[in-house]
């Protein structure tokens, strides 16, 4: 029997694909006769005048067949005397891409159907370049519903020479097209006697003998440790799945990023020991001395992977939040999570043609070529070598939502040209010197809300007190460091960010930095925390009413604002997002600034956090 074959079926909306491979499962008796029974009966209460309904098979939730469309990713566990499968039925339409993308994720094959009455549509364009970015080699291109054009050979075969145009663009090792009617059942466990033109394979045949196996090169063994198993005193086990290669006791492997080497004393596989393991099997290993491994490490052996802190990626974007240059997420690569910047946004993909696109910002479902850069350095490998360490995903700092899937291409070479030159004077030694904990105190509201005023007179009394600062004011930084900048949403993004990291710096010089910024976004303002660090950040709100701060209007923006002449204008045609849990609160309109002042003054310089 051959191996495994994962396979998905994607392409547009209404195209048929829960109700082909539910037709296929049904002629190949694949299905238990209650499933049958099952299915003749929810038929009967159907839309096909109690004709059977085969894509029932598939679609379980309720909304799934009120709509008659395909909402999740339906798994269905099958198997032929020749081949077991696992089909992954994927919704087509566009708000679920992304449950696409995850059905793609993990799959050797993908059977895309192409509707034979509207032809190739852009979701089925995206859903292609969707599986060439998931790494799919192997397409098949179902042209579904012919029995809508009586089997027309001239209609047919013009749709096949389209699709062939398309397909040209990608490396796929095999692109097979069949027509078949997933209703009717033509072409899908046997030839059709209507398409007597056509002279290849029916499809469950041809899914039976694709040869999808990888040829993996000797020695090139590759785990990520994904847990450290120490039961007891006696045993200490590193446990993860052999992505690649094979292993046996006695061989010695490099143990990375730290680069050390030991030899292989115990393999189990599952409970059982054994003297070998090889690509796709779950084990712990056992090593013959002690060496620094955790979680994230991983185990090579003559394998050449890069250790590198950026890199390049294409990127399928999930979010309905766009993608902006400098946005800071949480990326998992392997068993490694870490925090990571989107450095650049190289182009995005046009989906109709495969052209480049210079863009600004990347919208929900668009592909996109980006420089990720990591907060340290990191394990990996090019997805063309290796799904398991040249994958990820980006989450969403706030949200903790999944806002992109991607692979990576290759590290870019500035990112191990420049190392950290360390030097012998540190933080500690500059903040002994000066007597005082450096801290960073961002001070974040509205326009005229009384942000620069309360920082000036914090810094005048802080100075009184003997203190080290630095103000860094909105608009002084515009003046200078960030003079290049505009008021998008994408340059706020990189306002804040250099702000952020010239205040770590003066940190580090061992200062007190003061930041009057709006900082009008939740996300930026929890970046611009993580790049100064948790501990050195004080975050004060300074929540006066938006009609009170119109009614100061000290520099008549507002009144520029509400006449149209201002635009991107915080509390105006901009929003401002309220902080969830400021260090401090404070409304001008009702505090005293002199009381603010004495509080925050007593704040820092007896460390209350």
């Amino acid at each position: 029997m051959k191996s495994l074959l994962k396979f998905i079926t994607c392409g547009s909306v209404d195209d048929g694909k829960s109700t082909l491979i539910g037709h296929m499962l049904y002629d190949a008796k694949l299905i238990f006769t209650d499933q049958a029974q099952a299915l003749e009966l929810d038929s009967k209460a159907g839309n096909r005048n109690g004709k059977l309904d085969y894509s029932l098979l598939l679609d379980g939730l309720m909304s799934e067949r009120e709509q008659g469309i395909t909402i999740d990713v339906a798994y269905r566990y099958f198997a032929t005397e020749n081949r077991s499968f696992i089909v992954a039925d994927c919704p087509g339409h566009e708000q679920y891409t992304r449950n696409m993308a995850v059905g793609a994720s993990f799959t050797d094959a993908a059977v895309i159907l192409v509707d034979a009455s509207r032809g190739v549509l852009f979701q089925t364009k995206r859903h292609t370049r969707i599986c060439a970015l998931m790494g799919i080699r192997h397409i098949i291109f179902a042209v579904n519903k012919i029995d809508l054009l009586n089997y027309d050979r001239r209609r047919i075969e013009e749709i096949f020479i389209r699709i062939k145009r398309f397909a040209s663009e990608f490396d796929f090792n095999s692109v097979l097209i069949i027509p078949v009617s997933a209703t009717e059942g033509d072409n899908l466990v046997a030839i059709s006697q209507k398409t007597p033109w056509y002279k290849g394979s029916a499809l469950l045949p041809y899914l039976e003998n694709l040869d999808v196996e990888q040829i993996v090169q000797d020695g090139c063994f590759l785990m990520p440790v994904q847990r450290v198993c120490r039961p007891d005193q006696d045993f200490r086990g590193f446990q993860g799945q052999v992505e690649a290669g094979e292993i046996s006791v006695g061989e010695e492997i490099s143990i990375l990023p730290g680069n050390e080497s030991a030899r292989v004393s115990q393999v189990f596989i599952a409970d059982k020991k054994g003297l070998s393991a090889h690509s796709g099997q779950a084990v712990t290993i056992c090593l013959d001395r002690e060496v620094d491994v955790s979680r994230s490490s991983v185990f090579t052996k003559e394998r050449d992977v890069e250790f590198a802190d950026q890199f390049k990626s294409s990127v399928l974007w999930m979010d309905e939040t766009p993608l902006v240059q400098g946005r800071n997420y949480i990326i998992k690569c392997g068993t490694k999570e870490l925090p990571a910047n989107v450095q650049k946004i190289r182009h995005k993909i046009d989906i109709e043609t495969g052209n480049h696109i210079q863009a600004s910002q990347i919208l929900k479902n668009e592909l996109a070529s980006c420089d990720i850069a990591l907060s340290q350095a990191m394990v990996f490998d090019s997805f063309k070598n290796s799904r398991s360490i040249g994958q990820f995903i980006l989450i969403d700092r706030v949200t903790n939502r999944t806002s992109a899937c991607g692979v990576i291409e290759h590290s870019l070479r500035r990112s191990t040209n420049v190392t950290w030159q360390k030097t012998d004077i540190t933080r500690d030694i500059r903040a002994m010197q000066k007597s005082q904990n450096p801290c960073t105190i961002w001070f974040t509201g509205l326009p005229g809300s009384g942000k620069s005023t309360i920082a000036n007179e914090l810094e005048k009394k802080l100075v009184a007190n003997g203190k080290h600062t630095m103000l860094l004011d909105g608009d002084n930084v515009r003046h200078g460091l960030c003079r290049d900048l505009g008021f998008t949403e994408d340059a706020r993004i990189e306002n804040i960010r250099r702000v952020a990291e010239v205040a770590k710096l003066m940190n580090d010089a061992g200062l007190i930095v003061l930041a009057a910024l709006i900082s009008p976004y939740q996300q930026d303002r929890e970046n611009a925390k993580n790049i100064i660090g948790l501990e050195n950040f004080i975050e004060v709100y300074v929540s006066t009413p938006l009609e009170i701060c119109e009614q100061r209007d000290v520099k008549g923006l507002y009144k520029k604002a509400r006449c149209g002449e201002v635009p991107h204008f915080t509390g105006v045609s901009s929003p401002y997002e309220v902080p969830e849990s400021p260090d401090f609160e404070i409304d001008s309109s009702k505090c005293e600034v002199q009381d603010a002042v004495e509080r925050i003054v007593f704040f820092v310089e007896n460390g209350k956090r």
